[in-house]
This record gives C-alpha cells, sequence and structure tokens, in this order.
C-alpha cells in the first residue's frame, strides 16, 4: 500500500511516503522553496503548502499520482471546531481550521490524480506519537508527546504495545509547555516557533535564580499540569531583535523557565512509567527536541532507553501520519533506521553541477582524507554526502566539519554562518570511542541529547565544549555511515583528537543546504576552505588562484 503522508497546516510543511510499511523517502518544503520553516510571512496561517517536497516524495518512490492508496493528513480539522461560530471566537485557531480546509483543494488543484484516494485525518498528537512508537526500534514503550498545540489540546502520554498505542492522558489548552516556551523565545528576541533552541543555548550562561517564581506559575499535578499567564517582563526586560547585547537576567530567565521545563517533564515520566511499567520511553512533538531536557530525563533512569524521533518537530507529523495509517490499514510497519531520507545526487549530476558553476574541481581520491587533512590544518569543510537529513540536525550529510582543538573555532564557525555566538557547535565521535570522552546516554547518532564532557578532554576539545561542561554530540556508526568514520579515522591519526565538529550547512537564516547549489552557495558566500561535494572536492585556494581553469571547465 502507498501511503502519502502531509503536514500542511502548521509550520515545518513537510511530505513522507510509506510503501507496504517501509519508509522511503521525507523532507520539508523548505529543503526546496528555500523559505526557513516553509514560512512565507508572520501570520500563523501563512505556511506553504508542501507542493514541492510532495512531488519529490512521489518521484524518489517511484509512484505515480494515481498509484497513491491513502493520503495520511496530519490534523483533524473536526477536532478543532465545532461550528463556523467558534472562527469568530477563536480566531487563532480557526483560522488554522480554514487554512486545513484548504487542503483538499490543494491536493485537487496541484495533483488531480491523487484526489481519488482515500483520505486519513489523523491527530496531530496522534501523527507525533506515530512518528516515534512506530519509528523506534521497541515493541513496547510509552509514549511522551508535548509541543505547542494541536487541534485542542498540548500533548499526549500513552503507551504503544505490537503497534497499537494506547492513549492514557491528554493535556488540554491553553496549558502548553511548548507555547511557554515560545512566549519566551519571542520575549528575548528570537523568532517564534522556529527559535527555541537558541533559548536553550542561552540558558546555559544564566542560573535558576527565578525557579522558585516559575515553581508557583507552573504547576504539576501528574498527568496533567497548569500555566499562570506570565509576564516575562517581570524578570528581564523585552529584548528587540535588532538588539545584539543579552543582559545578564535574560540569561537568568531562560535558566529558570529551562530547569522548570525539566522538572515537569520528569514529573510527567515517573507518572507515565508508573502508569505502563514501560522499560522505554519514545519522545515525539517540539518540546522532544529540547537536548538538555531529554538528557536530564535519561539520566534520572527512570526508563532504560529513551528513543527522540530525529524530527520530532511538526516535520514530523507527515511521516508519523503515513506510519499510523499504514499500520491501521494492516501494513506491517518497519522501524526508522536512518534519518538519510532525503535527495541525492548521482557522481555525474555533482559533476554537472560544478561545471555549470565555473569553479576548478578535482576528483578525489579519498574524500575522507582530503577533508580530515583540511581539518587537520584548521581549516572549514563542507560535507555534501548522499541523501540529506530528515529533520533539523546536520548528522553527516549536509555539514560543516572543523577541528575542535582550538577555542576560538566555536566564535569563527559562528561568525561563518552569522549566528549569535553563545551558540554551541556540536561534536561528532565515532561510537565506540564515545564513552571515552562523553558521560550521557549512548550511542545517540541523532544529535537529541546533551552529554557531560569527561574534565580530561575538555581543553582538548574546546571549541566543542559549552559553557556549562556538557556538549550535544551525535555518535557515528561505522556501518551505518562508513565515509564519515573513515574520516574520523584520519583526522585522529593527524591530530590525536577523535572528534570533528560538526554543525549544520548553511548560514542565519537560510534552511539547511539541500541541492548541490545550495551547497555552492553556501560555499561562495562563507568562508569556507574545503567544499567536499560527493567524490569531488573545490578549494577555496583554487577558486581565488586558478580562473583560467574555471573558464575552461565552463565551456567543457
Amino acid at each position: 500500500m502507498n501511503v502519502l503522508g502531509l503536514n500542511a497546516v502548521f509550520h515545518d510543511s513537510s511530505a513522507a511516503m510509506v510503501r507496504d510499511g517501509r519508509i522511503v523517502a521525507a523532507a520539508e518544503e523548505e529543503r526546496f522553496s528555500r523559505r526557513k520553516h516553509a514560512k512565507i510571512c508572520v501570520p500563523f496561517t501563512a505556511w506553504e503548502l508542501p507542493v514541492l517536497a510532495t512531488r519529490w516524495v512521489l518521484e524518489r518512490a517511484a509512484v505515480t499520482p494515481d498509484q497513491v492508496d491513502v493520503v495520511a493528513y496530519s490534523y483533524d480539522p473536526a477536532l478543532a471546531q465545532a461550528d463556523e461560530s467558534d472562527v469568530i471566537r477563536d480566531d487563532w485557531e480557526g483560522l488554522r481550521t480554514l487554512y486545513a480546509r484548504r487542503f483538499p483543494y490543494f491536493l485537487r488543484s496541484d495533483f488531480p490524480d491523487i484526489a481519488g484516494a482515500d483520505v486519513a485525518f489523523v491527530q496531530h498528537h496522534v501523527a507525533h506519537a506515530a512518528s516515534a512508537y512506530l519509528a523506534a526500534p521497541f515493541d513496547r514503550s510509552a509514549v511522551m508527546v508535548l509541543d505547542g498545540r494541536g487541534e485542542r489540546t498540548s500533548g499526549l502520554l500513552g503507551v504503544a504495545e505490537d503497534g497499537n498505542l494506547s492513549v492514557r492522558a491528554t493535556q488540554n489548552l491553553p496549558h502548553s509547555l511548548g507555547l511557554l516556551y515560545e512566549e519566551l523565545t519571542v520575549h528575548l528576541g528570537f523568532m517564534r516557533s522556529s527559535d527555541e533552541y537558541k533559548v536553550m543555548g542561552l540558558a546555559a550562561h544564566g542560573n535558576p535564580v527565578y525557579l522558585e517564581e516559575f515553581r508557583r506559575l507552573v504547576r504539576v499535578n501528574a498527568p496533567q499540569f497548569s500555566i499562570e499567564p506570565i509576564d516575562f517582563a517581570l524578570f528581564a526586560p523585552r529584548r528587540s531583535a535588532s538588539d545584539e547585547r543579552f543582559d545578564q537576567r535574560h540569561a537568568d530567565l531562560a535558566c529558570s523557565v529551562q530547569a522548570r521545563l525539566e522538572e515537569v517533564l520528569l514529573e510527567l515520566a515517573r507518572w507515565l512509567k508508573s502508569k505502563t511499567n514501560a522499560r522505554y520511553l519514545v519522545m515525539a512533538g517540539g518540546v522532544a527536541l529540547n537536548c538538555v531536557a531529554n538528557a536530564r530525563l535519561a539520566e534520572a533512569g527512570i526508563f532504560d532507553e529513551i528513543w527522540v524521533q530525529p524530527a520530532a518537530g511538526d516535520a514530523g507529523t507527515s511521516l508519523g501520519a503515513a506510519l499510523y495509517t499504514a499500520q491501521r490499514r494492516g501494513d506491517r510497519v518497519q522501524p526508522m533506521t536512518t534519518a538519510a531520507l532525503g535527495r541525492e545526487w548521482s557522481d555525474d549530476a555533482l559533476a554537472g553541477w560544478l561545471k555549470r558553476s565555473a569553479v576548478p574541481f578535482e576528483r578525489s581520491e579519498d574524500v575522507a582524507l582530503d577533508a580530515a587533512r583540511a581539518i587537520a590544518d584548521d581549516g572549514i569543510v563542507a560535507w555534501f554526502q548522499g541523501r540529506s537529513e530528515f529533520g533539523p540536525r546536520a548528522l553527516g550529510h549536509r555539514s560543516l566539519l572543523a577541528n575542535p582543538r582550538f577555542a576560538k573555532n566555536l566564535e569563527r564557525l559562528n561568525d561563518v554562518k552569522g549566528r549569535e555566538q553563545f551558540r554551541p557547535v556540536a561534536p561528532m565521535v565515532l561510537e565506540e570511542r564515545a564513552a571515552q570522552i562523553f558521560e550521557g546516554q549512548l550511542p545517540s547518532p541523532y544529535m537529541l541529547f546533551t552529554h557531560r564532557v569527561k574534565p580530561e578532554w575538555r581543553d582538548r576539545i574546546a571549541a566543542a565544549v559549552h559553557v556549562d561542561g556538557t556538549a550535544r554530540i551525535q555518535t557515528v556508526n561505522r556501518t551505518n555511515e562508513p565515509l564519515v568514520a573513515k574520516m574520523l579515522d584520519e583526522v585522529e591519526r593527524m591530530t590525536g583528537v577523535p572528534v570533528v565538529i560538526n554543525t549544520s550547512l548553511n548560514t542565519a537564516g537560510r534552511p539547511m543546504v539541500d541541492d548541490p547549489r545550495d551547497a555552492l552557495e553556501c560555499f561562495g558566500s562563507a568562508p569556507i576552505d574545503l567544499l567536499v561535494l560527493g567524490p569531488y572536492v573545490v578549494r577555496r585556494a583554487d577558486v581565488h588562484a586558478r580562473p583560467a581553469v574555471s573558464q575552461a571547465l565552463a565551456a567543457s
């Protein structure tokens, strides 16, 4: 059975294809349109429909529109509004509902041959949940979903067994941990529904001096919580987006809210454990992208292991809706083994892009070795290999790589990317070496937990260590990522350090690089020393030193 999953009403619109229970492709619209989070303008209703992503996932699956059996939509308008009068009483959610009603017209206008397929509306938080419990490698698991809002709720707690979900509790609006964090994000001068990770990074620079106040404002009676109206200006002045400075009060406020969020998650997790006695916990929803909170949950030892959907935000609901519908209609769903579910190009196609771009390039005999040499020489490497990642983390397919040994490289990378200097960067390390350097849940292939860096390693990988002594690591499995593993081996051979900084290949305000043109544009606009594009390398020195070669290549 061919199931097309869509997220087309919330931010990060996306499409996914599940064929006979197997995940074939998943992609966010932003990677095609180049508008971050698929946002057209500021109002919540102005998100792009995933037209380009849908076309691509069908092409990747070799499924023609008329071969789609079911379209699974990660939102149920019937649960959001009872009648049209509610639109007037609740403009915010009403507008979302009206937007959801564009869905049939989207199919008929852009994909008329799909119009005959069945349509399955999947509740937003159920889609989130399915993206975790059906994708994780467990037969039985507790399920925690927390985000800003779905139709009328902001979260779900339950248990999944043999592919079936039993919901034990839901959290009604207006109480929402995701919206709490989102409003704080706006107060601190960042973008709503996209910059929460900046608040998480800023929190490490503060102290939880307002924690007692937030314990009174955010109360838990598990499985429910309640949040009083909060005036963040009582704790720190509102910051404008144009202000480059941060008051210590901003960092203390961020730290206090982060600390209370972690406490609430711990209470909910303990309740869930008591009601399910599950060994494993799976998580999705935007709050599950908070890797600091995830690490604290893991450290508490409530569950034996925690698995977080790599695309835990709303993009992942297209995949969750598709998996849920496939399972409910009789397909045996296969677990997710990689986040590399996006586009890729053949070597010939990559060479064609390089020639059209008129840059000097060469086919490398060993791209892992060339990249390692550049990193050992303290160069910055743009690394473009295989299929792009689904979700917000660069995992060795669309990455910027650098040497972690020099503390200045943190500032240097933030300058290259044009982002705030308090932002950390992430280290990648071979799975078998991780426990020698880091403490925390291992392995961690999707970069969704922070880990304490052992004291003897902090100076050796100074650029990768955040101010609180932690790092958000990615562990690399040799079997799954042989080329990245070889690059890490070569770096260790040259430098004695088995760690490389890995951050997303993009600059501030732009989506992660997805296609070769994006990579070439990023290379051309930022001080990157080496671009590795499949088997080809482009050296910054050659670009400046050999213009005649560029002309010859352009003509070939």
